[in-house]
């Protein structure tokens, strides 16, 4: 298995239970994935993704973290040893707006926010070896559940004014209806209907405002959503000390890009079947956000499993 996140985890559980001898290679320092790196604690405690860890490795799971396949050794390297390889690593690489001064510094992406917060504790400094500043006023860019997030977690650093801008309307937010309504109850203001155009910096190069333009709903895009419209001459600054971007994620390229003969998407996903995670490569499985894009957990999970069943299969043709 190659990621520890709820995709690996799940084929691993499986295939470990029928018998074969698994071994998951982690780039991070701990298992779990999205589920300790992205997922804050408020809402997945990661006592549970721990104690669900540790279950496997008493099963007989072997794990190796620190080992970033691609780099430290190539897939076609690892199938040297083994008698098939799944893929579960996720879609962790972020996108921005690339407008002016997405570079300040103070701009994050969802990512790097969310893991210096949950995975490498920085809630914690100085307890924790991770340094963070104290922002006052931040802007998350984005509408989905991992925005929510970002400004919930933002709100619990102590900020005092933390909003979420988000071109469209309320009716249009990808986020799921609970995540908006505690993100509300907790005080996050919502600006819709806002496009943010340039992040502006101080003379020492934080950021200190991002400049917006105000929208307007047009007909609907390929989505079935109503397509968001500048509205000429209505732009307008907010201060701020600290910018998210939490708009998305593809999966990363190192494993397709040192993979020869793994078929890969326009969006850089691993292409995969819907109902094995076969892929174009022999001996080769793959399932989770590196296929479908950044998606759900559960659906991650469900990948797992259906790949799980396959690799069995043919480990069985085998003897």
């Amino acid at each position: 298995m190659i990621g520890g996140g709820p995709a690996g985890l799940t084929v691993a559980g499986d295939l470990i239970k029928l018998g074969h001898e698994v071994t998951i290679y982690e780039a991070l320092h701990d298992m779990g994935g999205v589920l300790v790196y992205g997922i804050p604690e408020f809402r997945l405690p990661k006592e549970i993704v721990r104690r669900e860890v540790d279950y496997l490795k008493k099963l007989g799971v072997k794990i190796v973290v620190n080992f970033v396949v691609g780099k430290t050794r190539t897939l076609d390297a690892l199938l040297e040893e083994y008698d098939a390889a799944f893929v579960g690593t996720g879609a962790g690489l972020p996108w921005f707006m690339e407008i002016p001064g997405e570079n300040l510094n103070g701009v994050y992406s969802a990512n790097e926010y969310l893991t210096r917060m949950n995975l490498m504790k920085g809630f914690r400094y100085p307890l924790s070896s991770t340094p963070i500043k104290q922002h006052r006023c931040v802007v998350v860019i984005g509408g989905g559940n991992v925005a929510m997030d970002c400004a919930r977690t933002a709100l619990r650093l102590g900020a005092d004014d933390v909003r979420i801008v988000y071109r469209r309307s309320r009716q249009e937010l990808p986020a799921r209806l609970e995540e908006v309504e505690n993100a509300e109850e907790e005080g996050v203001v919502f600006n819709f209907l806002t496009l943010p155009t340039k992040c502006i910096g101080d003379e020492r190069g934080w950021v200190k405002e991002i400049e917006c333009l105000r929208m307007e709903l047009g007909e609907p895009d390929a989505s079935g959503r109503r397509r968001p419209v500048p509205v000429e001459g209505s732009e307008f600054i907010v201060a701020v000390d600290a910018v998210v971007c939490a708009i998305g994620n593809s999966p990363n390229p190192l494993i397709p890009t040192t993979t020869p003969g793994l078929d890969v998407g326009k969006k850089g996903n691993i292409v995969a079947d819907d109902a094995t995670g076969k892929t174009s490569k022999a001996r080769v499985w793959a399932g989770g956000d590196v296929v479908t894009g950044a998606a759900t957990v559960i659906l991650a999970m469900g990948a797992g499993r259906n790949a799980g069943r396959a690799i069995h299969e043919y480990l069985c043709s085998l003897s």
